[in-house]
């Protein structure tokens, strides 16, 4: 067998040596769309012959790295050199991961790989460490922050997290495609202090108390919005009450469908069905609700008669006088202006969705219900994210320790 390894002069005299092999073949790519090309009388990808040349300094350096490729080739575990870094392996992994997701979804893909781009773009695949990665969490726990909060601070753990995920998913990527042969994030963890603090953080957002609802739902009852803010207090999430369409609400048999949601995503409204298959779901609406949403829907028609031609008739329930469908954005402004004038502390509408949720599954309703009220699917998760102890529940649970322990 002849002998693979050859020797070179190069043109200043300097002698090296050099080998060629053939390594794993590539599929064939549409260069236009990127799309394995497939072929047709097979209907298997085309594949595309790869060589690699190699040179080194002296023979034995070169017979070794020739051992080594055959030896990594036959175990699988070898993987060409490439100077693909990790900016270009962001494109590739969002390209391949939005292509049939909704727009908010590829948005939260890229807004989680956007501290990727920023923090590793320029460094090598194939050079990418764990510590690479660990300095990536370090950075986005203490000083990633550029919107929606103080700059130059730290970001959340959940979306620390997201991103890790992220990472690691277009990591795996690169692992099918054959660019790297492991994946260095995937024992990577985020610091438990970090996750302890934000547990501590988390503890300190507490939902409204009965009181605290109570007194809020008094000072707004004659105003105009009383009715959209007892969809709020009832379970709804904000992009459900914003997307809520009169046609959903059956005024006679006071009942609600939960169908669609309407919310804001890089400036554009979007409107879908609703979150999951769980999410759309047909509520009985308590009493108090369905006699607001009756006097809602009156005052809309008075709404409608003023403004005669300016009026837009949108069809859904929450809109402003011109009959104007809102987003989410208009629905929180117009829900802290009222906590202000009532003055209760301020809460988000999420932690308003949090205490009804809770209420409920302090007072006795059965799990299962709070859950499909709320439209999960996962009667696990609602309990662990939104439903919270309060001073009422906690009592209960002190007098009948009482009867037990006499």
């Amino acid at each position: 067998m002849a002998d693979p390894i050859k020797k070179i002069v190069l043109k200043g005299g300097k002698t090296r040596y050099r080998f060629v092999v053939d390594v794993d073949p590539v599929p064939v790519r549409d260069e236009v769309t990127g799309a394995v090309v497939v072929d047709p009388a097979t209907g298997l990808p085309k594949m595309k012959r790869r060589q690699l040349t190699v040179t080194r300094d002296t023979k034995t350096e070169a017979e070794n790295e020739y051992a080594r490729i055959r030896h990594q080739r036959a175990i699988g575990t070898f993987v060409a050199p490439s100077k693909t870094t990790m900016a270009e392996l962001v494109d590739t992994w969002l390209k391949a991961a939005t292509r049939d997701v909704e727009r908010a979804t590829a948005r939260s893909y890229e807004d989680a790989m956007r501290y990727v781009r920023t923090h590793l773009g320029e460094k090598l695949l194939q050079e990418l460490s764990e510590d690479d990665v660990e300095s990536l969490i370090d950075w986005m726990l203490t000083s990633a922050r550029r919107i929606g909060g103080k700059p130059g601070t730290g970001l959340s753990v959940r979306t620390v997290s997201l991103t890790l995920g992220r990472l690691r998913a277009a990591l795996n990527l690169a692992i099918r495609r054959g660019l790297v042969a492991r994946n260095v994030a995937e024992h990577v963890t985020i610091p438990r202090q970090a996750r302890k603090n934000d547990r501590a953080r988390r503890k300190g957002r507490v939902p409204w108390s009965e009181d605290e609802v109570k007194e809020f739902l008094s000072s707004v009852a004659h105003d105009r919005l009383y009715a959209v803010m007892l969809l709020s207090l009832i379970g709804l999430r904000p992009a459900e009450v914003c997307g809520l369409r009169w046609r959903d609400v059956d005024l006679t048999a006071g009942t609600l469908s939960v169908e669609t949601t309407r919310t804001l995503v890089e400036g554009v409204v979007i409107e879908k069905d609703a979150k999951s298959e769980a999410g759309e779901r047909k509520l009985p609406l308590p009493a108090v609700v369905l006699e607001a949403l009756r006097a809602f829907r009156s005052r809309q028609h008075q709404e409608r008669v003023k403004a005669e031609d300016g009026y837009e008739d949108s069809g859904r329930v929450v809109v402003d006088e011109l009959g104007r469908a809102v987003k989410t954005d208009w629905l929180r402004r117009e829900a802290y202006k009222r906590m202000a004038w009532a003055g209760v502390r301020k809460v988000r509408l999420y932690d308003a969705r949090h205490a009804c949720l809770s209420w409920m599954a302090n007072n006795g309703v059965p799990d299962t219900v709070v859950s499909a009220w709320a439209g999960h699917s996962d009667l696990s998760f609602t309990k662990r994210v939104y439903v919270h102890p309060d001073p009422q529940s906690l009592r209960a649970g002190s007098e009948k320790l009482a009867d037990l322990l006499g």
